[in-house]
């Protein structure tokens, strides 16, 4: 059974259920023209990504798309779970948006029901998950977070402020924070003895620091980190989940210490599949 405290049966089921109650919300509000709108994501509309949650969910209750292969090649798919994902966004895009709403409550009350019910042996399960070899509570703190941000790509798509805190984006950081040390030393090439701190701030607070020792890890203390980057969770989030353009983004990357290592960091955050 897992140790993690973040991937502890209540505190992942709490942001879970909290966050299909925000998406209820968001789908609901949805008009026609809406559903049809551009997302931050190339080749997806605001339809397409619900598509896309939707799926995912089914996909855990067991079920297929309707559709089982895509005729053309897509300049958006870069992989097999892409194409995966592609499916259920052509098996959706004609509905209506009642038909998606609908389906939506459907899905909801099906994966509530079956993971109230697990137990503590299940939940903590070996699994698949999009990270690897893993268990199931990682893929479903992988599910919150996967949630919470194409929630954000929605709202951005709306022109709405997204929601950039409570218990969904609290876990959503947790997984983020698994990727620094790859994102530090892989991405970013931080070089050996590098101490980086990552500040978040507007409207939460959480701090995470890498130390880099032979290769990068996340530790829970940096005394006297060289390089400091402050910026909002907003910005934390898409720049790590690769939305749009980095450029705008940094404007609201403040960095202390090293500032060229800041940058090359800031730079190359996006570690999403």
């Amino acid at each position: 059974m897992s140790l993690d405290p973040t991937l502890a049966k209540d505190r992942v089921l709490s942001a879970y259920f909290e966050e299909y109650a925000a998406l209820t919300d968001l789908f609901a509000g949805l008009n026609a023209a809406d559903w049809k709108r551009p997302s931050p994501l190339p080749g997806w509309d605001v339809q397409a990504v619900a598509s896309h949650i939707m799926g995912t969910e089914l996909m855990l209750l067991g079920e297929k798309s309707s559709v089982k292969e895509i005729s053309a090649e897509r300049p958006h798919i870069h992989n097999e779970i892409g194409a995966r994902n592609e499916l259920w966004v052509e098996s959706f895009k004609g509905d209506s948006g009642e038909q998606m709403c609908a389906r939506w409550a459907d899905i909801v009350d099906r994966r509530t029901a079956v993971m109230s019910a697990m137990t503590d042996e299940e939940w903590h399960r070996p699994s698949w998950t999009p990270a690897g070899e893993g268990t199931y509570s990682r893929f479903m703190r992988i599910r919150v977070y996967d949630c919470w941000l194409h929630e954000c790509d929605i709202r951005d798509a709306l022109g709405v402020l997204a929601v950039e805190y409570g218990a969904p984006m609290n876990v959503a950081l947790d997984e983020i924070a698994t990727g620094l040390g790859y994102i530090v030393g892989r991405k970013a090439k931080a070089p050996d003895g590098s101490s980086v701190t990552i500040s978040l701030g507007d409207p939460v607070e959480r701090v995470f620091h890498v130390k880099v020792d032979g290769r990068a890890a996340v530790v829970d203390e940096l005394p006297d980190p060289k390089t400091t980057l402050r910026m909002p969770v907003g910005t934390f989030a898409r720049l790590t989940g690769g939305r749009g353009d980095v450029d705008p983004l940094l404007a609201d990357v403040q960095v202390d210490g090293d500032h060229d290592l800041g940058m090359q960091i800031a730079r190359n955050m996006a570690f999403t599949v």
